[in-house]
């Protein structure tokens, strides 16, 4: 039977909505990361109070839901210590002869624009354990990474 007999409401031809993804593994995040989780939950809550609309009510609730699970899953970190690198830690390098700091962080905290790596990224797994001094093998590359500073 054709869908313009059978059809019962528009809804049922609209994209599906799905779930957030939730990034595998543990749920790392710094004091910063946890508290910028804790304010957009809030800000998800304070914006769901004031809507009328199903639709943007359905989508604010999705995100409360992802925030919120993020939330409840936080294992914060505390501040890296030592001379190796390691989740929280700022490191100075050099990749390929060009210089530049990044700052291990959870996936929700990543920002890489401004510095912030998720300790998930490829880059933050080559440099995990490294230490000032140290050269590293990246993208098929011996030496690829020349470790300047470690900080906390």
């Amino acid at each position: 039977m054709s869908v313009a007999f059978r059809r019962e409401s528009d809804d049922e031809h609209l994209e599906p909505k799905f779930e957030l993804p939730i990034p595998p593994g543990p749920n790392l995040v710094t004091e910063r990361g946890l508290a910028l989780i804790v304010a957009r939950v809030e800000a998800l809550q304070a914006q769901l109070a004031g809507l009328s609309d199903e639709t943007e009510i359905k989508r604010v609730k999705r995100d409360l839901r992802y925030w919120g699970t993020r939330q409840a899953t936080a294992q914060v970190m505390p501040p890296p210590e030592g001379a190796a690198v390691a989740f929280g830690s700022t490191v100075r390098f050099s990749l390929n002869g060009k210089e530049r700091t990044v700052t291990l962080v959870g996936d929700d905290e990543a920002d890489p624009a401004v510095g912030l790596l998720s300790f998930t990224a490829p880059l933050s797994r080559a440099l995990l354990g490294a230490e000032a001094g140290d050269e590293l093998d990246f993208g098929g590359r011996d030496g690829a990474i020349d470790v300047l500073a470690v900080g906390a």
